[in-house]
């Protein structure tokens, strides 16, 4: 294995989804007063989002709160309800690269523009034959760090 070219910097997002965000607000919000921050929809994707966040600056974390627009259709983001986590990544092009050069699979749609702004891929949350390695049954979003955020983590870690 060669050496990774990248960083992970840290966690991101944690996405939640259930069958009504009204709930999951009332825990998330009411119960532990995470600031909700904006509001995702896409048909596309078959999402309601509620964006909330703990923390402040680069240190902030997102939680998003999820319903399918459609119960019916797919991606089911409710299920499982624990839908994917996302990391902050210091070079996501250079780390795309190199992990799927290490045998990675990632979900269709390549680097994109995420709900938040930033670009984004999604690791897949399955193997199969061609690429041996995967999220081992976690959706794990690969989100790229604005460089404020790259500047606080390697702050920490000096």
């Amino acid at each position: 294995m060669s050496t990774r070219p990248f960083r992970i910097l840290g966690i991101q997002q944690v996405a939640i989804g259930g069958p009504d965000k009204a709930r999951l607000r009332r825990l998330w919000v009411d119960m532990f007063g995470l600031e909700v921050t904006g509001n995702f929809v896409s048909e596309r994707e078959n999402v309601d989002e509620d964006i909330t966040a703990m923390g402040k600056g680069p240190f902030k974390v997102e939680v998003d709160l999820m319903q399918p627009i459609d119960a019916a259709k797919k991606p089911a983001v409710h299920e499982p309800p624990l839908n994917h986590i996302g990391l902050w990544v210091d070079n996501l092009p250079v780390a795309v690269e190199w992990l799927g050069s290490q045998g990675v699979r990632f979900a269709p749609g390549g680097i994109r523009r995420g709900a938040a702004g930033y670009d984004i891929t999604f690791m897949h949350p399955k193997a199969n034959e061609q690429f041996p390695i995967s999220g081992e049954g976690v959706l794990i979003e690969l989100v790229q760090a604005p460089p404020e955020v790259v500047e606080a983590f390697s702050k920490l870690a000096s």
